[in-house]
């Protein structure tokens, strides 16, 4: 079977396809989104959204979710970004665990993902 890489650099690919699933990489915001939490989970979830469709898939066919947060005092910023983007009904099963650090010290959220293609 083959294997699909979207936007594949030196040290990673942001989506790998195998088998009609969809990895993705964790995303993290996108410079123009804002410093809370609200923000810039609403920017990784376009992120999320655009990579999902460059992989034929899209949130509704969503499996698994794993969210890091460095402080979990924000799950509910998150929460009220996530509930707004996700499909009713088709909600992935999920983890959110706390991180005290992620990539960089802007980074308040990081979501990755695993879709199944359409």
């Amino acid at each position: 079977m083959s294997i699909q890489r979207i936007e594949t650099g030196p040290r990673m690919s942001q989506a790998v396809v195998h088998n009609k699933t969809v990895y993705l990489a964790g995303q993290v915001a996108g410079d123009d989104a804002g410093p809370g939490v609200y923000e810039q989970t609403r920017s990784i979830l376009a992120n999320i959204d655009r990579l999902l469709a460059a992989a034929g898939s899209d949130k509704s066919r969503l499996l698994s979710a794993t969210i890091w947060l460095t402080d979990m005092d924000s799950f509910g910023e998150m929460n009220r970004a996530w509930e707004a983007w996700v499909v009713p009904g088709a909600t992935p099963a999920r983890a959110t665990v706390m991180s005290p650090r992620l990539a960089a010290a802007k980074y308040h959220v990081e979501i990755g993902v695993v879709a199944a293609q359409a």
